[in-house]
């Protein structure tokens, strides 16, 4: 191109800026207005981006395409064409702004939105910022960031970088039709603000490669905060939502298509489903919950107003739900609906809390009637009360208004007093308080109530008296009753062992405090009352209990305590001063009134009466002394015949110690080994037979002698007797094998035996195994029963004497004489033996009645079939008497004292070389011949 023309053109006064290049792209010229926009540096800068269109005006027959450069202040869009010799050649290109200030028209229409320019370079990675971008986050031209993406993407928040990275390179890669990309860029001050970034490339290489993107920043910081809190608004409206179990919904009746939330899903527990009809609904609704939806559907066409239904459908477990629905209609100026906006809430929780209290206050009204347990209310100003079902019933009112006056009306006045006092107390401020009243119901019948009672004041109410009742009366009837049973004796009515205990302990307290030691305490025991009971029955004794009670009441004096300590005995204790002689007397008198007869249908019932008496002061200072001793009195009364008193004394009271003295060490005395057996022979007076052993129980008590005589009745009151009586027996039968394996000859062994043993059942079978477990035959054991013994017949007793006869053991009637002797045990029980008591052999010969009597039982013993054993003979002429009353067997002193077992040994070894020939009795069967 010519130069001349090319200094022509660059001179001319034009608007246009104007640069020339060469066909490689460098400037040739450029005109003023080019100079001023700085368009021959910007060509320097893009000569890529030049190239490129050099290159499609050099290949194209087009002869002009458009370019756009970033300028100082705004993009420059211009034209670009080739200057062509009249050959086509290409001579050179020009560049030309059209309207260089144009542009920023654009600029202003830019700012006026609020928005900033950006122009990237890609080729140069430079970036153009407008003047509001910069404004926009307080930077200004001087402070503009560094060109450069990397530098852009810097001032990105972190969070956003690579969400912008990934937009810009999805538009790059032209997957996407234009870059957009909200995110957050860091202010001048360091705060973050919100920016809508947007843009498209707007200029390509030959080879389709970006060179040029353009794109606008908004500010949506403000946009942003909007969003952010309607965000937070729907997220608390939703959780709102979410807590009280609600959804919101809509549906268009025409098109019968709705919006429905997910979570109104969930509360059915179905899946959600993107396109969803009212049908749809209906078809998976229960037929119920359907019929319920169709029936408002038809209300609100019919009325177009709002209203609200329940539904009860199914959760996904298949438990009941409980709906709650609200639906408004939408009409148009036709008056027709148009779409329905409603709600739906899950309200089974409260359904079911609901039903709970339904069911507690069912729950509550039955165990307030169980218990029989009222409430009422009480207004402090108007006393108006209110009253629950149960306290109606409770006083046997009808429902209806009711004061606290009408209320009070039926109690008795103590009651009334005392309730209104509460309540003044109570209004004082004072704490609850609990009340035991008493009121008569309208059929008369009196009723005890249990109140407690107290001020309630709760804020925003005012404050009133609030009541419960409980019925008591049974319970307190009960008690009564359960007081009567422990205390008191159902037959008599009188005070029983315990209340006569507190009650004599509490007068014995009263006379030590006056300083009196006068007061008596008597044991009454009725004599004979068990024959009545045995022979009469269990009426009569009990009626002559109850006349024994009302003679004692007669015949005492008011003050005096008296009561049942049991059975037939009872207690009476004189309060006032009084002296033996005195005690006496009233026991006198109580006597006599007790042994009067009583008539019992056609009988007349008698009994007597023994009392022991013991005095404060002389027998003791406590109760349980004084017991003691009355009853040591009584059973001295009982032994000296009955029918009489005794007043205890110094000799009572040193016999009943050794009682318990003798009692307490004869429970150890077989573990001590202070128990052991003597024997005594039983000789036969003609000679014909080998002579019996009885064993005799000895004790070597340390306290010092004990007769046998002593020990034998202690032991069998005590139960001791059956363990000493065993005892006995196995080792009378051991001494009896082991003399017999010494070659000594006697005939049976002989053993007292008790009849406290006798009453046990089992026995003779024990007797029967002691035998065999020592290798003794029980057919040479002799038992020497009591005639008091054989006159207590029972089914216990038969059945041993069946057993003893079955073995062959053999029973002797011991002491015979001393007893009832009665003769009809003799024939009913198999008795070999008859043992004249000592007391008869030690008389007859100076006594002509003992002898009648002694003479007698020899031939009632012979008559009956029995031998005869007459003990204690200690003279030859006693001897001799008995012999020639025909007596069979001596047993005495006569022939030796009881013997130790070595002696008594020696003794039988003596008879036999003392014998002037062989007696008959040493050829009888040796002993192993009769063990079985």
């Amino acid at each position: 191109m010519d130069a001349g023309a090319i200094a022509s053109l660059m001179q001319h006064p034009i608007n246009s800026a104007l640069l020339v290049l060469d066909r490689d792209g460098r400037v040739l010229a450029a005109n003023p207005a080019a100079q001023a926009l700085g368009l021959p540096q910007a060509a320097l800068r893009y000569a890529q981006l030049l190239q490129d269109l050099r290159q499609a005006l050099a290949e194209d027959v087009q002869r002009t395409v458009p370019c756009s450069l970033p300028g100082p202040e705004h993009r420059l869009d211009g034209w670009m064409r080739a200057v062509r010799a009249p050959e086509g050649g290409v001579l050179a290109y020009t560049l030309s702004i059209p309207d260089p200030d144009g542009s920023s028209r654009w600029q202003v229409a830019l700012d006026s939105a609020g928005h900033g320019l950006w122009d990237w370079d890609i080729g140069a990675n430079r970036i153009f910022r407008s003047d509001s971008w910069l404004a926009m986050l307080g930077y200004t031209a001087e402070e503009a960031p560094e060109n450069g993406l990397e530098t852009a993407l810097a001032l990105v928040h972190p969070d956003d970088i690579e969400r912008v990275r990934a937009s810009v390179q999805a538009h790059l890669d032209g997957r996407v039709g234009a870059y957009a990309c909200e995110h957050r860029v860091r202010h001048r001050d360091g705060g973050w603000r919100w920016v809508r970034d947007s843009g498209r490339v707007v200029a390509w290489s030959a080879d389709g490669r970006p060179l040029r993107m353009v794109g606008t920043h908004t500010a949506v910081d403000e946009q942003k905060q909007l969003e952010e809190r309607l965000r937070r608004q729907q997220a608390l409206l939703e959780e709102i939502q979410r807590l009280a179990g609600m959804a919101s919904w809509s549906w268009d009746p025409y098109t019968d298509t709705g919006w429905w939330p997910q979570d109104l899903y969930r509360l059915l527990g179905q899946p959600v489903r993107a396109h969803d009809s009212a049908r749809a609904w209906l078809r998976r609704l229960p037929r119920g919950a359907a019929a319920s939806l169709r029936r408002a559907w038809r209300r609100m066409r019919r009325d177009g107003e709002p209203l609200n239904f329940d539904l009860e459908l199914r959760d996904a477990q298949g438990q009941p739900l409980h709906l709650q629905a609200w639906s408004r209609p939408q009409m148009d100026e036709d008056g027709h609906i148009v779409r329905v906006l409603g709600q739906v809430q899950d309200v089974t929780a409260r359904w079911r809390a609901d039903a709970l209290l339904r069911w507690r206050t069912e729950l509550l009204d039955r165990v307030s009637s169980l218990g029989h347990i009222g409430g009422c209310e009480i207004e402090p100003g108007t006393r108006r009360v209110q009253w629950t079902d149960e306290c109606y019933r409770l006083h046997g009112l009808p429902h209806g208004p009711l004061t606290l006056d009408d209320a009070l009306a039926l109690y008795t006045r103590e009651s009334r007093e005392t309730f209104e006092a509460a309540l003044a107390r109570l209004a004082a401020g004072g704490p609850p308080e609990q009340l035991e009243l008493c009121f008569y119901r309208q059929n008369g019948r009196r009723a005890r109530v249990q109140v407690l009672v107290e001020l309630d004041c709760r804020d925003g109410l005012p404050p009133r008296f609030v009541a419960l009742y409980r019925d008591v009366s049974r319970e307190l009837e009960t008690s009564e009753r359960i007081e009567l049973l422990s205390h008191y004796d159902l037959l008599t009515g009188l005070p029983n062992r315990f209340l006569l205990r507190v009650q004599a302990e509490e007068a014995i307290a009263a006379a030590q405090d006056r300083g009196e030691t006068g007061l008596a305490l008597l044991l009454v025991d009725l004599d004979g009352f068990k024959s009545i009971n045995d022979s009469f029955g269990h009426a009569a004794g009990d009626a002559m209990l109850k006349a024994a009670a009302g003679r004692m009441h007669h015949t005492l004096q008011g003050g005096d305590l008296f009561g049942r300590l049991g059975g037939d005995e009872f207690m009476v204790v004189l309060r006032r001063p009084i002296d033996g002689s005195e005690a006496e007397e009233a026991a006198r008198r109580l006597i006599a009134a007790l042994s009067e007869p009583l008539a019992f249908g056609s009988e007349h019932l008698k009994v007597g009466a023994s009392v022991g008496i013991a005095l404060l002061g002389h027998d003791g200072e406590g109760f349980d002394d004084l017991l003691r001793a009355a009853h040591a009195a009584l059973r001295v009364a009982r032994e000296r015949g009955r029918n009489g008193w005794q007043l205890h004394n110094e000799e009572i009271h040193r016999h009943t110690r050794r009682r318990l003295e003798i009692e307490h060490a004869l429970r150890g005395a077989l573990e001590r080994e202070e128990l052991a057996l003597v024997y005594q022979p039983q000789v036969c007076v003609k000679g014909d037979h080998p002579p019996g052993i009885e064993a005799l129980l000895r004790w070597h008590w340390p306290g010092g002698p004990c007769h046998p005589g002593e020990f034998i009745p202690i032991a069998e009151q005590c139960g001791e007797i059956v363990r000493l009586g065993e005892w006995v027996i196995a080792e009378a039968c051991r001494q009896a094998a082991a003399w017999h394996a010494a070659g000594l000859q006697f005939g049976r062994i002989a053993v007292n035996v008790s009849g406290v043993q006798l009453r046990d059942r089992g026995f003779a079978d024990r007797v029967v195994a002691l035998c065999q477990r020592a290798g003794w035959p029980p057919a040479r054991l002799e038992l020497e029963l009591t005639e008091s013994a054989l006159i207590l017949d029972s089914d216990n007793l038969r059945h041993c004497f069946q057993v003893f006869e079955n073995h062959g053991v053999q029973l002797a009637v011991d002491d015979f004489g001393t007893g009832f002797s009665n003769l009809h045990y003799l024939n009913r029980f198999p008795v070999q033996r008859l043992k004249i008591d000592r007391s008869f052999v030690a008389d007859m010969l100076s006594d002509t009645n003992a002898g009648e009597v002694t003479q007698a039982i020899v031939h009632l013993g012979h008559a009956l079939g029995m031998r005869v054993v007459a003990e204690g003979v200690e003279t030859p002429e006693e001897q001799a008497q008995l012999k020639a009353w025909g007596c069979d067997e001596i047993q005495g002193y006569v022939y030796t004292r009881p013997l130790p077992p070595r002696e008594l040994a020696q003794w039988l070894a003596r008879q036999a070389n003392e014998a002037p020939g062989t007696p008959a009795w040493l050829g009888e069967t040796p002993l192993h011949a009769q063990v079985r």
